[in-house]
């Protein structure tokens, strides 16, 4: 799922950095729809692996990937509403508005491809690489959106559409970082034995 999702964003990148937007919805849209497919797909597999009776380590690791599939089934949403959004208003405005979009996906690309190394060899410093960059950089880079969006309802109130349309990508990729964020609390959790309550209140 994580490979797909990371052909989402790589898309929304290439489409932007060469202001070339035309099919990149639908292009996304297949591989959102490739996404959910998956998930049924590896719930369905947690779900007889869970019937047959599991191992202590396989049992935890096994509930980590089946609560995390919701997480990764709402990033892919995520990636197909941005998508959606920047093909039907971008060609509209190359506005600094939409000039974070582009630090934004390369920064949730990272994300994500840090996380699958995480998923896959359980490592720690690199779920909690994942954290870091969403909390000190992804959320630094929806603010500055945000303001950009504010600033644009103020300056240019015939643009009102497309400003409401760039607060809502700000949200949607903020979101999208949340969830990834979901995915290496629980990749960390199962390494370190901590849960992230109970550290926070440590």
């Amino acid at each position: 799922m994580l490979s797909i999702i990371l052909e989402e964003l790589h898309a929304i990148r290439d489409a932007n950095a060469r202001a070339e937007f035309a099919g990149l919805a639908a292009r996304t849209e297949v591989l959102e729809r490739e996404t959910n497919h998956l998930d049924i797909e590896i719930e369905d597999a947690c779900l007889a692996a869970f019937a047959r009776g599991l191992s202590e380590d396989e049992l935890t690791f096994n509930l980590m990937v089946f609560r995390s599939l919701s997480n990764l089934e709402r990033v892919g949403d995520y990636a197909f509403k941005v998508a959606r959004d920047l093909e039907t208003f971008a060609p509209r405005t190359r506005s600094a508005m939409l000039q974070d979009v582009l630090p934004l996906i390369d920064l949730l690309s990272e994300m994500v491809e840090r996380l699958a190394f995480a998923f896959s060899e359980l490592d720690l410093p690199a779920a909690r690489e994942v954290m870091r960059l969403d909390f000190e950089q992804v959320d630094a880079l929806y603010e500055q959106m945000n303001r950009a969006s504010l600033t644009r309802l103020v300056e240019h109130p015939e643009d009102t559409d497309v400003a409401l349309t760039v607060g809502r990508m700000a949200r949607n990729l903020e979101r999208l970082g949340d969830h990834l964020v979901n995915v290496a609390e629980r990749v960390e959790a199962m390494v370190s034995g901590e849960l992230p309550a109970a550290r926070a209140a440590g």
